[in-house]
């Protein structure tokens, strides 16, 4: 089926790759279905994943650290990726990047199912991290491409509510297909979805969008970028050996060179022009860092907490997990409708306050905590994670020329990979502290309740700070705060 409207006038023609400027609203629905179903399959693998560790661990006699690794090991291999995948999207298609990228996630989860080892296990989970850099940027650019401003925040909440649907099954789906099938299902479930949302793609998406075709493609700002990355995380994973110190140092140098570089450079992989004269741009973006910095480590401590001090089993903590990413999934819509009629830093500004309330909470918890209070704490979590993810991605959308959709979608995409991978770096540094090599049981009980509380003040904190650099970013509507 043709992306081009058949009853309106002829579409504009992009000069550069012959991309339609005009859709019909079927196409523009059909276009949404797809990128939705793509962007279920990542948080879905997320967060079921996060379930299936303590099964992993007896697999491969895994401790805390290792445990870490498995979810850190693709968070990793994405934020290194990301960036420069999306200046490569921008450059050679948008299209086929995402064509390719939920291939070789259906083709890494395959390695993951069939892994015989630690080590076979982590290279799937690299190869993953990869693919869906190659999604991550992209599928948001997509969408904004093809819708006009007004709509925004309505589609990409939608877009949102899809990523929480994934996240929502992962915890349910994940807990049963791990303690009646075993983990490994977990993989195999993936495959098929992946492919056909591959197939549907080729067949939905007629044309292609590549505003930067002709560039050069920074080889150099690229190679900076994902050293310097790479360096901070396996820094972090170091502390507080001082081996850890001077590896971070190392990243802090790399990264400074890098944003000289592309400061310089005519054709740079990452505009960092837009952070310097785009208020708006930069506070958003540091606003979705420092938030995911605080939050995204939460569901791996409390699937930890749920199945070795409360003792429960997989789908006892799945059942308990789930209640923020159906929060989430409820309420991600209305926040992307309400940014389009109110600032989108005051509706996201209100999510961070009630994700540091949520985080507050949970940090006395311990084994005489109650469940129900848990999942209050989770509420909350999911209510401030669902008004702050919408408003603040069509923040950073809305404040970027149409040139750079693909970097600015790739850009926040790494903010958000950049957080969670520091959240997890973190919690694997707070867990090496108190609980050290020792695998969880019940005489290292009292160092991991420990790390757990050390965690959430270090949390609670950074959402607090988050606050602030939400609300310090500039206005993204012309008229006034207010409803109209």
């Amino acid at each position: 089926m043709s992306l081009q409207d058949q009853g309106k006038a002829p579409a504009q023609v992009n000069a550069k790759d012959g991309a339609t400027a005009v859709y019909s609203p079927t196409a523009r629905r059909i276009v949404l279905v797809v990128t939705t179903m793509s962007a279920f399959i990542t948080p879905f693998l997320a967060s079921s994943i996060n379930v299936a560790l303590p099964s992993m661990a007896r697999e491969f006699s895994l401790n805390a650290i290792m445990m870490s690794w498995v979810v850190t090991a693709y968070l990793l291999s994405a934020t290194i990726f990301l960036v420069p995948f999306g200046r490569l999207a921008d450059i050679y298609g948008r299209k086929k990047m995402y064509l390719w990228g939920n291939a070789l996630v259906a083709v890494s989860a395959l390695l993951a199912a069939f892994a015989t080892s630690y080590s076979m296990l982590i290279f799937a989970r690299i190869l993953g991290g990869l693919a869906s850099s190659m999604v991550f940027g992209t599928g948001t650019a997509i969408l904004v491409s093809i819708y006009p401003l007004q709509q925004r925040g309505r589609v990409l909440g939608i877009s949102v509510a899809g990523t929480y649907f994934g996240l929502s099954l992962g915890p349910l789906l994940g807990g049963w297909l791990t303690q009646y099938l075993g983990w490994r299902s977990i993989f195999l479930f993936i495959v098929p979805i992946g492919l056909i949302t591959m197939a549907l793609i080729h067949r939905t998406i007629k044309k292609d969008w590549s505003e930067a075709r002709g560039e050069r493609f920074d080889l150099l700002g690229a190679l900076l970028y994902s050293a310097g990355i790479y360096m901070l995380m396996h820094g972090l994973a170091k502390l507080p050996a001082p081996i850890g110190f001077a590896v971070i140092l190392g990243g802090f140098v790399t990264l400074v060179f890098f944003y000289i570089w592309e400061s310089r450079t005519l054709h740079p992989v990452l505009n960092v022009k837009v952070f310097r004269h785009n208020l708006t741009f930069t506070f958003s973006n540091l606003a979705a860092l420092i938030n995911y910095s605080a939050t995204f480590a939460v569901t791996f401590m409390l699937s930890l907490f749920l199945q070795y001090i409360k003792a429960l089993t997989a789908v006892q903590a799945g059942y308990i997990l789930v209640f923020q990413p159906v929060v989430m999934f409820l309420f991600s819509p209305f926040a992307g409708r309400l940014s389009d009629r109110i600032e989108p830093r005051l509706v996201a500004s209100a999510g961070m306050g009630f994700c540091a309330l949520g985080l507050a909470l949970l940090i006395g918890i311990d084994r005489q905590t109650s469940l129900s209070y848990i999942i209050t704490c989770l509420v909350l979590l999911g209510l401030g994670f669902a008004l702050f993810t919408s408003p603040n991605t069509n923040a950073v959308m809305s404040s970027v020329d149409k040139r750079f959709y693909g970097v600015a979608s790739g850009t926040l995409s790494t903010m958000r990979l950049t957080g969670q991978m520091m959240s997890m770096g973190i919690v694997t540094m707070i867990i090496s502290l108190y609980v050290g090599s020792m695998q969880i049981s019940p005489a290292s009980f009292a160092h991991f309740l420990q790390a757990n509380r050390v965690s959430f003040i270090v949390f609670a904190l950074l959402c607090t700070l988050g606050v602030i650099a939400s609300l310090a970013r500039g206005k993204v509507h012309a008229d006034t705060d207010t409803l109209s």
